[in-house]
């Protein structure tokens, strides 16, 4: 692994030593040095960084304030670095994964990134469960779907006709059948319109009141009267009903204004 690290110290001498120990480890890699809690803030906002040694006492603002305005949330692992010890408890209140005293000795350090090393596997870990996670639900989710018909069959006595569902222009309902309206010829179909609709693309065919579904590559204009009623006219000329529920469910996937001008 390699660790974007930021090293944060208004002290030069401080943060040459803490960069010298660092850079025998093989996995830090060292993208930034601040002097002051501004420039922290600002370099954190600017690039990635996966480990911050972040000094508590510096001009400007502190290590907390630091925190605080980016928000524990958004900050990457962080040690902080203090003179004092006293600093401690209020280190892991902010959940720092720990803290060094200055000046620096090596087997601390050492130890140190050795728990960072650790944490980061674990959130490494966590989010590859994560993701393996999420692509079994989406999996699942598209298992549970009933597979969408690509055409149908449409049996008339002793002669069967294949109606491609792209060929369909509107569905009536009739009955116990359908009436499949395709290329300017009608075949039935025994199936109710309930049932026919469940199979159908949602975002393609919208049934627009109880007896009629149609498809929306086929509809070239809709019209409406009053706040109950309207039709919509299909590239074929045909007139198909609308009712409220039906121009609802043709706002919902076409987009159209609740308040269209005809």
């Amino acid at each position: 692994m390699t660790l974007k690290t930021m090293i944060a110290d208004d002290e030069p001498l401080a943060r040459e030593r803490l960069k010298m120990l660092v850079s025998t480890d093989p996995d830090i890699d060292i993208v930034a040095e601040c002097r002051n809690g501004s420039e922290v803030v600002k370099s954190l906002k600017a690039a990635k960084t996966d480990l911050l040694f972040l000094d508590i006492q510096m001009p400007g603002k502190n290590g907390f304030e630091v925190i605080e305005e980016i928000g524990p949330v958004n900050m990457p692992i962080t040690v902080f670095v203090t003179a004092h010890n006293e600093h401690a408890v209020n280190a892991f209140e902010v959940h720092a994964l720990d803290y060094l005293v200055k000046p620096i000795e090596r087997k601390r350090l050492e130890q140190t990134l050795t728990r960072v090393k650790e944490r980061v596997q674990l959130q490494e870990a966590f989010a590859a469960r994560e993701q393996i996670s999420s692509a079994v639900e989406a999996l699942r989710q598209v298992a549970s779907r009933p597979e969408q018909p690509q055409r149908f069959l449409a049996r008339n006595g002793n002669t069967a006709s294949v109606v491609s569902v792209s060929d369909i222009e509107w569905i009536e309902a009739a009955d116990y059948y359908v009436c499949l309206h395709a290329g300017g010829k009608r075949h039935l179909l025994r199936e109710s319109i309930r049932a026919l609709e469940t199979k159908l693309d949602p975002n393609r065919f919208i049934r627009l009141h109880r007896s009629a579904i149609v498809n929306l590559d086929h509809v070239r204009e809709i019209h409406r009267d009053g706040q109950a009623e309207g039709w919509v006219v299909l590239s074929t000329g045909v007139r198909v009903r609308l009712n409220r529920s039906g121009w609802r469910k043709l706002i919902g996937v076409t987009g159209a204004s609740k308040h269209p001008v005809f």
